[in-house]
């Protein structure tokens, strides 16, 4: 429309200049009438929604410019007006452009078991319950069953938020939306692909994300007095001047252009900032209830915690150094690619120990593993699986909550237990110190883990107020609950999806979380790194302080000119280029949201790491 605006306004200069000059008002004017209808048509909706937008005022202008045959004047205000349109609608359409698809990881496909031992693969949706399904290494169970194997080891850290990975036994019932570990495992389907686990989170996203009550737009708020100040400054003049071209005159400079510009180039220089810092904003909505966040939730596992178990300790049973039994550990870990066994060896190489070479290496599906390593037998995993292979009794080592022992057997005799934890963040404390300083009045942290493990990762940051134990669905109400508003809720996996489309702001750890987490998320963090939630935070209050200083300046420039346009000494095609001069004000003020040079620099390193598509 803008494009069509300017070949519009062209063609009028080039008749204006021929012999044709006298279709050119005819050209003009009709455009801008039909250009009003379409913006009349919009308007008259809002107006039957119980909202009255800035456009009342641009349609009234274009139509009294008409009227009174300013049609250049009438062009400009269209002008204005598509421009504002298109500037909103680029913002919008540009940070939906840096995201993935909807639930790219969901799965599609099932391979299910025949009569003859073979297998199909068929869509989810065509799997009936008492299908048997064959679920392969690494892969995403595909519908709720009953476990068949003897034994399966799953991660179900997306759905229950616990890092640590999950053990079934025959018999158990294992839930979609889980990746299945290192051997492949059959299930007895007990639920078709719409009533399973993984459907019914995406159930909940949707009835959430539906359930949020529509917000007004930033410029909206000021458009009523706006709007009745200049009708009562135009209505004036024309009733001191007797002359209705000056109320054309008033309206003309009077279009809220501040109003319908500044507050959309404000709000795309704010999202582009965000994008340098590693965080996708995906509304100018969702800047305005940054700016009036008053409370945050966030997810323990992968957000508050690293979601990867690291090694904390190892203690040795005496017969050998700590460094020894933790170097035979990883020598028998090295060819595992169980999530243990990389925290094993990335401890050992924190300590720069060496890893021997092993040899006949076997791993024992959520048992251990047993390997030859310089001459002697290695056994490391669960505490009953060597002791078994030890052929002597292992003690339990002492555990605090959130903590997890791996066993060490060499030679026949028990060595020791390596001490793993997920651990705290090393940022999150100042995250949340830096969320208090901006205002944020209530912290909570909502967890699938049990209220031990969850207490303990809480008091190291400073949060009070702990809901463990909580489901997806909990997870929404707790949200809802909260009193105050507006809420921002932080997570990362699958289980978040439903509790981030509920919160007025829903920000996804997307470097590592879920494809779901990220589409029902107003906000994606593309860097592993929760300080740039305070980041985003900052951003959006200084966003929106920003427009706000545009519009008020905009404001203030239109009310003088409206007042030099009542006395009659403004022709409207004049004060439709000064108010064209103000809107170029108004820009460059908003601009400013962007941030100085030096913020820019600050976060510009982070995007050797992590680019952001443009």
């Amino acid at each position: 429309m803008v494009l069509t605006t300017v070949l519009v306004a062209a063609l009028a200069g080039v008749l204006t200049a021929s012999a044709w000059s006298w279709s050119a008002p005819w050209l003009l004017g009709g455009f801008a009438a039909v250009a009003a209808a379409r913006s009349a048509w919009s308007m008259v909706r809002d107006l039957l929604r119980g909202n009255v937008g800035v456009d009342v005022l641009a349609v009234t202008a274009i139509v009294a410019a008409v009227a009174v045959g300013e049609v250049w004047a009438a062009v400009i205000v269209v002008l204005m007006l598509t421009g504002g349109e298109a500037l909103e609608d680029y913002a919008a359409h540009r940070a939906e452009h840096d995201l993935t698809a909807l639930l790219s990881n969901a799965p599609r496909v099932g391979h299910r078991l025949l009569p003859d031992g073979t297998t199909e693969d068929v869509p989810v949706d065509e799997i009936r319950p008492l299908d048997r399904v064959l679920v392969r290494a690494g892969e995403v169970v595909p519908v709720d069953g009953t476990l068949l194997t003897a034994v399966a080891e799953l991660d179900e850290s997306s759905l229950t938020g616990e890092s640590l990975p999950a053990e079934r036994v025959a018999g158990d019932e294992v839930l979609s939306g889980g990746v299945n570990g290192a051997s492949a495992v059959t299930l007895e389907v007990t639920r078709a692909a719409r009533d399973s686990q993984y459907q019914q989170i995406i159930a909940l996203v949707e009835g959430a994300a539906a359930s949020r009550s529509p917000m007004v737009r930033l410029a909206d708020r000021f458009a009523v007095p706006f709007t009745a100040v200049a009708f009562l400054v135009a209505g004036a003049a024309w009733w001191v001047s007797g002359d209705a071209v000056r109320f054309a005159e008033v309206l003309v400079v009077a279009t809220p252009c501040p109003l319908i510009i500044a507050a959309p180039v404000a709000f795309m220089a704010g999202m582009s900032r965000s994008a340098h810092a590693g965080a996708i904003i995906k509304s100018s909505e969702t800047l305005e209830k940054l700016h009036g966040a008053r409370a945050v939730a966030f997810d323990k596992t992968g957000t508050l915690t690293s979601g990867r178990p690291e090694l904390t300790e190892v203690r040795s049973a005496g017969r050998l150094s700590s460094d020894e039994v933790l170097r035979l550990a990883a020598s028998a870990e090295q060819f595992s690619s169980h999530v243990l066994a990389q925290a094993v060896l990335g401890g050992a190489t924190a300590r720069g120990l060496t890893v021997a070479g092993s040899g006949s290496a076997e791993e024992s599906t959520a048992n251990g593993v047993t390997a030859q390593v310089e001459g002697r037998t290695v056994v490391v995993g669960k505490r009953a699986f060597v002791a078994a292979a030890a052929g002597q009794d292992v003690p339990p080592t002492a555990l605090e909550p959130g903590e997890l022992a791996v066993y060490v057997a060499a030679g026949g005799t028990y060595a020791g237990a390596l001490v793993l934890r997920d651990e705290v963040r090393a940022d999150a404390r100042t995250t949340v110190d830096d969320l208090r300083s901006h205002g944020i009045r209530h912290i909570v942290m909502l967890t699938g883990d049990a209220r031990p493990t969850a207490e303990h990762v809480a008091a190291e940051l400073g949060i009070d107020d702990v809901r463990a134990d909580c489901l997806p669905a909990q997870k929404v109400e707790a949200v809802v609950g909260l009193v105050e508003r507006p809420v921002v809720m932080v997570g990362d996996g699958v289980n978040d999806a439903p509790v981030l489309a509920a919160a007025d702001v829903g920000i996804a750890m997307g470097a590592r979380g879920s494809t779901a987490a990220s589409e029902s998320a107003d906000v994606v963090i593309l860097r592993d790194d929760v300080s740039l939630v305070a980041t985003t935070l900052t951003i959006g209050r200084e966003t929106v302080n920003v427009a706000l200083q545009s519009i008020w300046v905009g404001i203030g420039l239109s009310v003088a000119l409206m007042l030099v346009a009542a006395s009659g000494v403004l022709p409207a095609v004049v004060g439709a280029w000064c108010q064209e001069g103000v809107d170029v004000l108004s820009i460059l003020w908003a601009l400013r949201a962007t941030g100085s040079r030096s913020q820019r620099v600050r976060v510009a390193p982070s995007l050797e790491q992590a680019p952001v598509p443009s």
